[in-house]
């Protein structure tokens, strides 16, 4: 299995509301760049929205072929709302992003079926409205090179999409680097080829 390069998630917090059959829906979406994050997320909303009906989530979080998923329907029927938040984010192809939908009942039932709309069309507006932006997995490494080897180093580098994190200049020269996962190995082969040059690589330690 190749090495995916690159996912995506909402580029910026969002809220959508729309009104079925009485009922006030209201999305709340939010990057999170890990579950801790989604769960504050969620519990930031339950607070603001504790009067509300149901307040129904869902996130899908990590740069993997398999994102950690999770869902709740807290207290709507069984795969009525948070499956269907689910899979607004599976149809926005988004990771790192958690979903939550706060229903005000309005006294009348929609059903099952009418649910799974509302709780789908709703989180999907505010995924809509909270947009997109492409995350490229990288790795840390860091480079030591001579003042000699500097310009050699650093084109190497702007080959390819590297994040110099940090620079330190002293008797020699330490890059702190952020590399896509993508092209690690062959950014590591080519620095460890030039003389003078040190790599510091955690993926090899032993």
């Amino acid at each position: 299995m190749g090495v995916l390069t690159k996912f995506f998630a909402v580029a910026k917090r969002s809220r959508y509301e729309q009104k079925i059959q009485r009922s006030v829906f209201i999305g709340h979406v939010s990057p999170a760049e890990n579950e801790e994050a989604a769960k504050e997320f969620i519990a930031e909303i339950r607070e603001e929205h504790a009067q509300a009906t149901h307040n129904c989530y869902a996130y899908r979080v990590g740069l993997s072929e398999n994102p950690l998923t999770y869902y709740n329907d807290h207290g709507e029927p069984s795969g009525s709302a948070g499956r269907p938040i689910l899979n607004a984010l599976l149809k926005a192809d988004v990771t790192n992003t958690v979903v939550v939908v706060t229903r005000y009942y309005g006294g009348k039932k929609l059903g099952v079926r009418g649910l799974i709309d509302a709780y789908h069309s709703t989180a999907l507006g505010a995924l809509e409205e909270a947009g997109r932006i492409e995350i490229i997995p990288r790795i840390p490494l860091a480079v030591i090179c001579q003042y000699s080897e500097l310009d050699q180093v650093n084109y190497l580098l702007s080959q390819y999409d590297t994040v110099i994190k940090n620079t330190e200049y002293k008797g020699n020269v330490r890059h702190e680097l952020m590399v896509p996962e993508v092209d690690y190995d062959a950014i590591v082969s080519q620095l460890s080829a030039m003389p003078r040059v040190e790599v510091i690589s955690e993926r090899y330690m032993k």
